[in-house]
């Protein structure tokens, strides 16, 4: 199992942030990001980041990654947060699987983020040297990530928006959803 960690809206002041994990056995993760690749080269964009793109390109992203196979975990926080503090509280809860084989973060974490993180998955028995950070752009299965955090994040933002019809759409792969750290 690989595990792809992304987050969405934690600089903000007001509404959500959201912490989501993406589960992928290893034996499907080839598979999966060769059809992430194909989903962008057919939207005709290098990369999927959330923040980057309008909502057609969105709603086609999120549309054709929907029958994909991944599960994920979502942690759905107020802000403002405290990062390292309800960090910690949500990995403990949400990072339970013993059978990992990497974890792949976001590169571009400050360096205490990083450490945060090695120091709870040593407390829970997970060898940190399955920790590897990587730039979102070089990683379909952080794309992947990026497109449900920044959805989830949007649609408990505003609950009547367009994202409720995607959030509904991938919603059934939703394994685990934590509210304010409950």
């Amino acid at each position: 199992m690989i595990i792809f960690i992304d987050e969405s809206g934690i600089h903000k002041q007001k509404e959500h942030s959201t912490i989501v994990l993406v589960y992928i056995e290893i034996v499907v993760l080839p598979e999966l990001e060769q059809e992430i690749l194909k989903i962008e080269k057919k939207l005709k964009i290098p990369s999927f980041h959330w923040a980057e793109h309008g909502w057609k390109v969105r709603e086609k992203f999120i549309k054709a990654i929907a029958s994909l196979k991944f599960t994920y975990k979502v942690a759905i926080l107020q802000n403002p947060i405290y990062l390292p503090k309800e960090l910690e509280k949500v990995l403990l809860h949400l990072v339970v699987e013993k059978n990992i084989r990497k974890i792949i973060i976001d590169g571009k974490k400050p360096r205490w983020y990083e450490r945060r993180l090695k120091k709870i998955l040593r407390d829970k028995g997970i060898s940190v040297r399955k920790l590897k950070t990587a730039r979102a752009d070089s990683s379909p299965g952080l794309h992947l990530a990026d497109a449900l955090a920044g959805l989830i994040r949007y649609h408990h933002d505003k609950p009547k928006s367009k994202a409720k019809n995607l959030y509904n759409l991938i919603k059934k792969k939703q394994t685990v959803q934590l509210v304010d750290g409950q």
